[in-house]
């Protein structure tokens, strides 16, 4: 008996079909606002690690992915996913770091002030940077503060490579940054407005004014 033809009973999404699913997740403002977030964050694999068992049969190996996702808008996270295939690391391993996102202070594209963090024997120095300085940072705290938002920083590893501590340490370094508002704020204090120094003169030109006034 011949089966029925599939795309008699079951047409393909065409045009129209796609017109029709696009007003329908517009129409419940969750769904849309789920789908907006995630095509926003960025999802970047630090680091692949593969282990192995020795069993009666043979070897089996299982394979942990570190992955680092963040919107570039002062919201990051790290997960570490773990599977029997590396797809599925980084599968939950994004998952995890989606779940964990956490929001940090910026200061326009830099941070706003040095930080030294440690995580275990990891240990990252971040230093503010003029505009078009860029990331000047390893691969490993490049992804973190990429996914933060960060264009201009300079920073320093100190201590050891592993790659799950570095990043832990950077993104608890970001965790403990604080805006100059926001200190004030918590002190109890109004924000006092910058004030411009004076223009420094070349030497001469302060004496000879005051001798024009006298």
């Amino acid at each position: 008996m011949a089966e029925p033809n599939k795309t008699d009973s079951e047409p393909l999404l065409g045009v129209r079909g796609a017109v029709r699913m696009r007003r329908s997740k517009a129409a419940v403002p969750g769904l849309a606002l789920e789908d907006d977030l995630a095509r926003e964050l960025t999802e970047k694999v630090v680091f692949i690690n593969r282990s192995s068992k020795v069993v009666k049969g043979g070897r089996r190996f299982s394979f942990s992915a570190l992955v680092v996702t963040g919107d570039k808008r002062g919201n990051v996270g790290v997960g570490m996913g773990k599977s029997s295939e590396v797809a599925d690391a980084i599968r939950k391993g994004g998952e995890l770091a989606r779940v964990n996102m956490v929001h940090v202070s910026l200061k326009d594209a830099t941070i706003p002030h040095e930080i030294l963090s440690r995580f275990g024997g990891a240990c990252v120095l971040l230093r503010p940077a003029s505009p078009g300085t860029g990331i000047i940072a390893g691969k490993t705290v490049r992804a973190v503060l990429e996914s933060a938002g960060v264009k201009d920083v300079l920073s320093k590893s100190l201590g050891s490579r592993n790659a799950a501590n570095v990043v832990k340490a950077t993104l608890a370094g970001l965790q403990r940054l604080r805006l100059r508002a926001d200190i004030y704020e918590s002190r109890g204090l109004a924000v006092k407005p910058k004030t411009q120094p004076p223009p420094v003169l070349p030497p001469g030109e302060g004496t000879a004014a005051s001798t024009e006034t006298a």
